[in-house]
């Protein structure tokens, strides 16, 4: 089991998964739907499974990849801790039980399920071909907020969609600055990305770019949401900050905090942000 965490970097669920409890409590707050129990284990359950087949088809599509880059060659397949077979059948593991799950919530998620697959699986691909790879990743981890909407009311809403396009936004913007790593590699290897694309300067103006449109659509349900109270301003403030604090951590000619900036500073944003939204539902209400 230890070996699969690592294969899927289990802990890298704090990026999506606090956006998902926003997108379920939005709708138990603001809907005449009721919580309930079952929705919100299931809810975590599609979260799961979603993400483990997306990782895990990751690492296998990648796994010659990984093999040749010096940052990655430690990686569970190429090391050879886990088979290419096993992370395939792992993968087709998880896109079932994710189909199932949805099954037993409601028509539509149900109905959605392969195009959620198809979007989370087909980001590990895209890398061979567009530089845009880095959005079609931020795509699938801003499918967290709606999808968790979609599981209390079964019904599609203006606000999540907000919430989903600041993930996307934000998502994307880091995921630009965490490829400045590989941007030589990327380039010798033929591969699709931002920096290899633009460079490092400019592929840091861009994200910088992006995560001003994330900051902007985070503001947006306050125009939406009956009742905002100052907590939720508060962790839009806290949110805003750490994009900010990030882009101060890496400069063109110094990736020595890359790493922090993606994991500690992302993953901080996130909890936070969700943590402040949540208690400002329960205070309003």
């Amino acid at each position: 089991m230890k070996k699969y965490f690592s294969l899927v970097t289990f802990t890298h669920t704090i990026f999506a998964m606090p956006f998902a409890f926003i997108g379920f409590f939005l709708a138990v707050t603001t809907t005449d739907h009721k919580f309930e129990w079952q929705k919100l284990v299931m809810m975590l359950l599609c979260m799961v499974f979603a993400r483990n087949s997306a990782m895990a088809f990751n690492r296998y599509l990648d796994r010659n990849i990984d093999a040749k880059n010096p940052r990655t060659k430690q990686r569970d397949i190429p090391a050879g801790r886990i088979s290419p077979a096993a992370a395939l059948t792992f993968t087709l593991v998880n896109c079932g039980l994710f189909i199932l799950t949805t099954w037993f919530i409601n028509p539509l998620c149900f109905y959605l399920s392969p195009i959620a697959l198809l979007v989370v699986l087909g980001y590990s691909a895209t890398k061979r071909f567009t530089a845009l790879c880095h959005m079609v990743l931020g795509l699938g981890l801003s499918l967290a907020p709606i999808g968790a909407y979609l599981v209390v009311t079964g019904a599609f809403a203006l606000t999540p969609i907000f919430f989903s396009l600041s993930v996307l936004c934000w998502v994307s913007g880091f995921d630009i600055i965490y490829a400045l790593q590989d941007e030589d590699f990327d380039r010798d290897q033929k591969l699709h990305s931002i920096p290899a694309y633009l460079g490092k300067v400019n592929a840091l103006r861009l994200s910088s770019v992006l995560h001003v449109f994330s900051a902007t659509f985070v503001l947006m349900p306050i125009f939406t949401i009956p009742h905002v109270g100052l907590l939720y301003y508060i962790g839009i403030v806290f949110f805003c900050a750490m994009l900010i604090y990030q882009h101060t951590l890496v400069k063109p000619n110094d990736l020595s905090r890359v790493t922090f900036a993606f994991m500690t500073t992302n993953g901080i944003a996130s909890v936070v942000f969700a943590a402040f939204f949540l208690m400002d539902r329960v205070w309003m209400r």
